[in-house]
């Protein structure tokens, strides 16, 4: 199971000669499940042979300067989850107990990235996520804060994942749509159809970016 429009299925093959592992949604700790569900995948993943794990999510943009649909290559982020994925015995056949989250985003993915969305003409900032546990939206007040702790989008996943793939050796790249604006002094009442649209429209960017930075990465 998984949330209405995604999915939920594994597939694999190839993209730009790369070959991949794809996740068509995923599972949501806002749904019931563990935090050890929730990546279970991306340790599959990584015993398929993945070196890089790319993830994408919908967020709401605090920055001023983002506009709908625009794209944001993550930088950093900040998990306000109130949960973590490797709590409990750690296996060091997995990864280390203590593993660094100095760089949990691949720089020199983010800057071909960054690169790729240039040629290509398509807004993409780097930005800090802040992650929340949902499902509820935020408060005005929690908006504020949030901005004020250094965040520039939030969104309800992806850290978990990200937690879990630094602890496994796998280099990440993360993309995130902005789905919403999330200005505290203008906060409008949220819109499912409003929201999908401009998904929709942010995820033909990806669609063009994400074969572009594949590409670069097959030319080595």
């Amino acid at each position: 199971p998984t949330v209405e429009f995604h999915a939920g299925q594994l597939v694999c093959g190839e993209l730009c000669r790369v070959p991949l592992v794809a996740m068509e949604g995923r599972f949501h700790y806002y749904e019931g499940y563990s935090m050890k569900e929730v990546t279970f995948p991306v340790r599959v993943m990584k015993e398929l042979g993945a070196e890089i794990l790319l993830v994408t999510n919908a967020v709401g943009g605090m920055n001023p300067e983002y506009k709908l649909a625009d794209i944001v290559a993550i930088e950093d982020h900040i998990n306000l989850m109130g949960d973590n994925p490797l709590r409990g015995v750690n296996d060091e056949n997995l990864g280390p107990r203590f593993p660094d989250m100095s760089e949990p985003y691949d720089r020199r993915l983010i800057e071909l990235s960054l690169k790729c969305a240039e040629e290509l003409e398509i807004p993409c900032h780097r930005g800090v996520l802040v992650a929340v546990a949902g499902p509820n939206l935020e408060t005005r007040a929690e908006y504020r804060m949030l901005r004020r702790i250094g965040a520039d989008v939030v969104g309800m996943s992806t850290v978990p994942e990200v937690i879990v793939a630094a602890h496994a050796g796998l280099r990440t790249l993360g993309f995130s749509i902005v789905t919403d604006l999330c200005q505290p002094d203008r906060l409008e009442p949220v819109d499912i159809d409003k929201i999908l649209e401009v998904a929709a429209r942010g995820g033909e960017r990806l669609s063009r970016l994400i074969p572009r930075v594949f590409e670069r990465l097959s030319e080595g």
